[in-house]
């Protein structure tokens, strides 16, 4: 069996500082599952490398196996708080688990959970037309199922 920890650590010993691991997955029929983000963006010579090294640290005729290292996807879920902070200011969209959707811009984030500010035309009492209404939620990362980038051409 592929050691998951070991792999972490020699993957996180090649990262500059901006880069990390979103996740790192090793299935019981040795399948190696890698997925990386940085600040600055995540290259394909920057998957090549990490794949050399992994590869290049595991003997293939003590554990055969499969290894897929790739750049964590725009459309993908963030997961890691490090994503969260590289995403203030863009738009999101957020599934709670209650099944609520919110969209709006990912304004903070801590290790507790985020900040999103949404804006919605509300009617309100005094007022004919429906008014524009900026809220501010706080989510904790355990009551979101789903945070995604909204992609907008």
């Amino acid at each position: 069996m592929i050691d998951k920890n070991k792999i972490t650590q020699l993957i996180e010993d090649k990262l500059s500082e901006d880069q990390f691991i979103v996740s790192l997955e090793v299935t019981p029929s040795n399948q190696i599952k890698v997925s990386l983000d940085s600040e600055s963006g995540i290259t394909i010579d920057h998957c090549v490398q990490i794949s050399r090294l992994v590869e290049g640290s595991l003997d293939r005729e003590e554990d055969d196996f499969e290894l897929q290292v790739a750049s964590a996807g725009l459309g993908q879920p963030l997961t890691v708080y490090r994503q969260f902070v590289k995403n203030i200011g863009q738009e999101m969209e957020v599934v709670l688990n209650t099944g609520e959707k919110l969209e709006g811009e990912l304004k903070s984030a801590d290790q507790d959970g985020f900040e999103l500010e949404t804006s919605k035309r509300e009617k309100v009492e005094g007022h004919k037309k429906k008014q524009l209404i900026t809220r501010l939620h706080r989510i904790a990362f355990g009551d979101a199922k789903t945070v995604k980038n909204i992609i907008k051409f």
